[in-house]
């Protein structure tokens, strides 16, 4: 996504969420509210989660520190199975399904994923379905933020992605060459969110399973084409849930949308110990 991009966008939410702007007052629209009001409402609460979300490390609190200091503990730990991983999947390049290298590198392109992200929106508007216009929202707001996270994390970072030929420990902060955007997985952070804020949506475990599963096509596929290390999307996994599930629980809370009564929620977990690296879901 397009630095400038992004840095408007943050500037338009933290101007919006700390103003009494019109757009920000309408109320829970009625079922027989038209199409305009339900996209106004829509975009109220799509412009409350993104600034929701980015400014939730102003309310951190020791535990929240601690649990970031856990992420990237074990993203630093992790980070020893770069080589080994990124070998294995060179030498089992021809094996991985050429259909699906592309679909991952197409469903995690920005334009493409923004795309299908209005398409879809513009049914439930259209339609009226609320909990296509709640997913969307989630969608897009979470987004923009993890979207403004991988884009300063590249620059700031400076990695050296994997087919350059430099290490998994090579670094060139604000160079702004391709070569030196590694960390962390544009592709992957959105393919995540996506995947994660549409599972939301649905109780069947098998249905959960398959769009976990269609979501870690273009994560494994970054990894086979040689553009990202193993930390690299490990690590925009776990930003992307983090993000999905604080502004889930923001709207729920907020009740701008209709929750199922009892809420089932997955309670995400950094894990990291001698024999065991990874998020782990509690049901």
């Amino acid at each position: 996504m397009n630095n400038r991009i992004l840095i408007t966008v943050v500037l338009m939410v933290c101007f919006a969420t700390s103003s009494n702007a019109q757009i920000l007052e309408t109320t829970k629209p009625s079922d027989s509210a038209g199409v305009w009001q339900l996209l106004k409402y829509d975009a109220k609460f799509t412009i409350k989660g993104v600034g929701h979300s980015l400014t939730r490390p102003l309310h951190w609190k020791s535990d929240d520190f601690g649990k970031l200091g856990v992420l990237f503990f074990g993203t630093a730990a992790l980070s020893l199975t770069d080589e080994p991983i990124r070998d294995l999947s060179q030498i089992n390049k021809d094996k991985f399904p050429k259909v699906l290298r592309d679909f991952g590198w197409y469903f995690g392109n920005p334009q493409n994923y923004f795309l299908a992200n209005a398409g879809l929106y513009t049914f439930g508007l259209i339609t009226k379905n609320e909990k296509i216009r709640k997913a969307s929202v989630l969608i897009i707001s979470s987004s923009i933020t993890t979207g403004l996270i991988q884009s300063i994390g590249k620059s700031v970072v400076g990695r050296a992605r994997p087919g350059s030929g430099f290490d998994n420990y090579t670094f060139n902060p604000f160079s702004g060459e391709a070569t030196f955007r590694s960390f962390p997985s544009g592709h992957t952070a959105l393919a995540i969110t996506m995947a994660h804020s549409v599972a939301k949506q649905f109780e069947n475990p098998w249905i959960k399973a398959g769009i976990y599963t269609i979501g870690s096509i273009p994560p494994i596929s970054r990894i086979i084409d040689d553009a990202h290390w193993i930390t690299d999307i490990a690590f925009s996994t776990a930003i992307s849930i983090i993000v999905v599930d604080s502004i889930d629980k923001f709207l729920f809370e907020k009740d701008a949308y209709d929750y199922p009564k009892k809420k089932k929620q997955i309670s995400w977990n950094l894990r990291f110990s001698t024999n065991q690296i990874g998020i782990v879901g509690t049901f």
